[in-house]
């Protein structure tokens, strides 16, 4: 039995602390006794969540005796700082076998010292302050989760569960962790490649309703023309200026977001659908199937085929 300590503290975000539960919890239905989960906090304060909830933890963090696994969730708690949390986390740290944080929990390991010299993630809104207050740490801001050694941090919120799955899926194996998975109606899938957000998230919203539309446009039909010429005209702009415009307020070129549009359109389908590699590709404006696996190769590192074989449970 793996002991498990789920750290809770004013202003948790609520699923931070309850979506890795129930993953861990989860687990103990399909292999009983895997995991004792514990919810702790300092003085088994009651805490209040981000939200308004209020949590009554099961322990005093000094009482627990022992910590396989240590999660630190994120909220709006971290940015007051969490000194007696961070205190605790270095003294269990050594004896703990992995320790992950979710969201701005990132922000306490690193206050605690356990990031220096190590890779991370955290939320997509917050990674450039983690990288100025812990500069010793290597802030990747796209995966969803990122795991260096023993120590693994995610991205925002929901990203807590895709890194509770895939410690389940180490422990138990894939088939425990799928059917968790469909019981949460979540794929198992997003491992630590794959990009935090889709491109409309990850790009700016433009200022412009014209410039707004065209990005709508290229989203919703990645099979169409979608040249400078094609979208200058559909936001009434001349080339030059609908690309100056559209790289100031995006900020991406038009190229880049559309290659980024349909690499994402071409993603979802090898997950969601059983198309064929060329319906696939000629659906997402590629063309030709060789065009749509040199885009994979350079952005994702794995062919279409295997980039399917990897998602095969979503099918």
């Amino acid at each position: 039995m793996q002991d498990v300590v789920i750290v809770a503290f004013d202003g948790v975000q609520s699923l931070d602390v309850t979506g890795p539960l129930e993953v861990f919890a989860g687990a103990n239905v399909g292999v009983p006794g895997t995991y004792r989960i514990t919810v702790g906090s300092v003085g088994r304060r009651p805490v209040a969540t981000s939200s308004g909830l209020r949590i009554l933890p099961d322990a005093d963090l000094d009482d627990i005796p022992r910590a396989d696994l240590i999660v630190i969730p994120g909220g709006t708690g971290t940015r007051h700082g969490q000194d007696d949390v961070a205190a605790w986390l270095r003294d269990r740290a050594p004896a703990a076998r992995r320790i992950m944080a979710v969201c701005t929990g990132a922000f306490i390991l690193g206050d605690a010292g356990l990031l220096d010299g190590r890779q991370a993630t955290t939320h997509w809104d917050h990674c450039a302050a983690l990288a100025r207050q812990h500069t010793s740490t290597r802030v990747d801001p796209d995966p969803i989760f990122v795991r260096d050694g023993n120590i693994a941090t995610s991205a925002g919120v929901t990203a807590g569960i895709d890194l509770a799955l895939a410690l389940v899926e180490e422990d138990l194996g894939r088939r425990t962790a799928l059917q968790i998975a469909r019981h949460l109606v979540m794929f198992l899938r997003r491992p630590g490649g794959q990009r935090q957000f889709s491109v409309q998230l990850r790009a700016q919203l433009a200022e412009h309703d014209n410039i707004r539309e065209v990005q709508q446009y290229i989203v919703e039909r990645p099979d169409t023309d979608l040249s400078i010429k094609a979208l200058a005209e559909l936001a009434r702009l001349s080339e030059r200026q609908f690309t100056r415009t559209f790289t100031k307020e995006v900020g991406v070129s038009p190229g880049r977001y559309v290659d980024q549009a349909r690499l994402e359109a071409a993603r979802r389908r090898l997950e969601d659908t059983r198309d064929g590699i060329e319906q696939v590709a000629r659906a997402c404006g590629y063309g030709t199937p060789e065009a749509m696996r040199r885009a994979f190769v350079k952005e994702l590192g794995v062919a279409p085929l295997d980039y399917r074989e990897r998602f095969r449970c979503a099918l």
